[in-house]
């Protein structure tokens, strides 16, 4: 399955039963509604750090199957030696990287979009729209989750050349909030983004770049998150059209389906490339893509495009 890393991840739905059952005051309280899998913030963090908390929306969801959500580390088992396992510390210190990193993404995301979240029902109750942090408290987590950024960096001792693609994605993630003001293709862009950061686990592991596997690999990140993307954008093409911030879901209207189907093709056919490229002969490997292709076919055929809690259980 490719599971979406979108950077509004947030429940489309709720209960009155679940929002019964939590005693934390108004603003939080509707929050865990919007928010899927965040109890264990409600449950497990002292009550300063929990606005903290859902405003980088850190999801065990996301930790626990972190390689589909870090795209970072699908380049790492491709750069380590044939028969060999990455090295366990630089995997620890990439993933303690791009951890900060995603938080970082979310982060910046909500500090741009405060204005239009709070016109939006899903996003109207987070710690930066609502006014639960302030704009300057939202800039002071930021900075700390660069430093985190920066300081797995550090540890890992990289080379000018890994600075500068680091350097880059966090670029590429400050711009990306402002493309759906200007363009129909924000989920392109983050797909750049995305893409780019499987440039970062190969430049780690081996010191150079491998264009000839990488560029593949970018190219099958870059249309997996078109796919997720697109179908998540659903979720708030009605707010959208409110707000006026722009999607591929309000640009492909009835059309999606086709447009999402040619993107599913193109990203294993990069993928099935890459694995060709990096000299992958074993059967396991396009077993799994075969895999991923039914997965997919399966989401496109069967998602309710005009269902936001559908298509929030399909990326």
């Amino acid at each position: 399955m490719f599971p979406t890393i979108a950077c509004n991840s947030s429940s489309p739905t709720s209960s009155s039963s679940t929002e019964n059952n939590i005693i934390i005051g108004d603003n939080v309280s509707k929050q865990k509604i919007m928010e899927g899998d965040a109890s264990w913030i409600y449950l497990c963090l002292p009550e300063q750090l929990k606005p903290y908390a859902l405003l980088a929306r850190v999801h065990l969801k996301a930790m626990l199957i972190g390689w589909f959500h870090f795209p970072i580390l699908w380049s790492i088992p491709l750069a380590a030696d044939p028969g060999h396992l990455p090295d366990l510390k630089l995997l620890a210190l990439i993933l303690c990287a791009e951890f900060a990193l995603k938080t970082y993404v979310n982060t910046i995301n909500d500090f741009v979009d405060r204005d239009i979240d709070k016109q939006v029902e899903r996003s109207k109750y987070r710690p930066l729209a609502s006014g639960e942090l302030t704009p300057f408290q939202g800039l002071c987590f930021i900075g700390f989750q660069l430093l985190l950024f920066m300081g797995a960096g550090i540890l890992l001792k990289l080379d000018k050349l890994s600075w500068t693609l680091w350097a880059i994605v966090l670029l590429l993630y400050y711009i990306y909030p402002f493309m759906k003001r200007i363009t129909y293709w924000p989920q392109a862009f983050l797909g750049l983004s995305i893409g780019w950061e499987t440039l970062l686990g190969w430049q780690a592991v081996k010191g150079s770049l491998d264009m000839a596997i990488l560029l593949p690999l970018f190219a099958s990140t870059f249309f997996w998150v078109l796919v997720a993307d697109t179908t998540y954008a659903h979720l708030d093409k009605e707010d959208d059209l409110k707000v006026g911030a722009k999607s591929t879901a309000l640009l492909f209207g009835d059309s999606a389906k086709k447009w999402l189907t040619g993107f599913s093709i193109a990203c294993i056919g990069c993928f099935a490339l890459c694995g060709f490229n990096a000299h992958i002969a074993g059967w396991p490997y396009y077993a799994f893509l075969a895999a991923a292709s039914g997965q997919l076919a399966w989401q496109i055929v069967t998602v309710d495009l005009s269902s936001p809690a559908d298509c929030f259980s399909k990326t």
